[in-house]
């Protein structure tokens, strides 16, 4: 009776624990790079609890049939030199779902690192993702305009961030439209994403990085291309500019709330020449960025 009492307790428990939980972001994909690590996510947790189950099966199959109690005091087992069928089943299974697993995830892989299938032909809008203590900074350059920890994209166009850091390493991620991606000091790593649906979507750095780290969020809004165009305009019209004083100034550790400025900080402070994911030699993307810094080559 006081089991049953103490086993009900803790079920109560469990399901008030349960109710108060917020639904896992990274099982609801709004974008084909987040669906493509959900389905890998739950492909994986089915395997598992397939295994698990079949293995508590076979525990309690082989403690009921085969117990001690059953037999007679004088039972002699007879000489068994082994089963090869047993031996095959017990390692050939386990072999077929480490490669099942395996095919899935470096498919998985390529497809999450290329830009989503649907997209190829559109011209992407490149954002440079820049991390210090702690907080982001957003540079787009197409629009010239830069956002300090919130992002607007426009639904329905692959984006490229370009990734890198001001200090240490960090990790870039938001989790309802793709996977985590490293920014460094010392190379550009490159993410794509689509957003399929509007709305608004968090993301983090993922890579504990000191105690700020926990508040280095940041809010992404998935607007349709004329909202998106709408906004653009409005922060060209009501921001005050970015200077590099107030970029180193904005670089010093501490917390910042949403900052927005028109120009961005790829002028005077470029990002690492160094490149991942992009194809690009060091030649290729240097040229690239004084085609897009705001500055005569002589004065930068």
């Amino acid at each position: 009776m006081k089991l049953k009492f103490i086993f009900i307790i803790f079920l109560i428990g469990i399901i008030g624990l349960l109710s108060g939980c917020e639904p896992l972001t990274v099982l609801d994909p709004k974008g084909p790079q987040a669906k493509t690590i959900s389905d890998v996510i739950m492909i994986s947790i089915w395997t598992m609890l397939f295994v698990v189950v079949v293995v508590f099966v076979l525990l309690i199959v082989m403690l009921t049939k085969y117990r001690a109690s059953k037999q007679s005091k004088d039972y002699d087992p007879p000489h068994i030199e082994g089963s090869k069928i047993v031996e095959t089943i017990c390692v050939g299974i386990p072999i077929l779902i480490v490669i099942f697993l395996s095919v899935v995830t470096v498919k998985s892989t390529y497809e999450v690192e290329a830009v989503p299938q649907g997209y190829e032909n559109q011209e992407p809008l490149v954002i440079y993702a820049a991390s210090s203590n702690w907080k982001w900074h957003f540079s787009y350059p197409e629009e010239n305009i830069e956002t300090v920890n919130y992002l607007f994209i426009p639904t329905n166009r692959p984006i490229q961030f370009k990734i890198y850091a001001y200090g240490p390493m960090s990790s870039f991620w938001i989790p309802q439209l793709a996977g985590q991606k490293y920014g460094m000091e010392a190379m550009v790593n490159t993410l794509n994403l689509v957003a399929t649906y509007p709305g608004e979507f968090m993301g983090r750095n993922a890579m504990f990085t000191g105690e700020g780290f926990a508040k280095q969020t940041f809010n992404v809004n998935s607007l349709s291309q004329d909202e998106y165009e709408t906004w653009v305009e409005e922060i060209k019209a009501t921001a005050e500019p970015l200077t590099e004083e107030k970029f180193d100034e904005l670089l010093k550790p501490g917390h910042l709330g949403q900052l927005t400025f028109t120009g961005t900080h790829l002028g005077f402070s470029p990002p690492p020449t160094g490149h991942h994911g992009d194809n690009m030699s060091e030649e290729q993307s240097e040229e690239k960025m004084e085609q897009m810094s705001p500055l005569p080559k002589t004065e930068q």
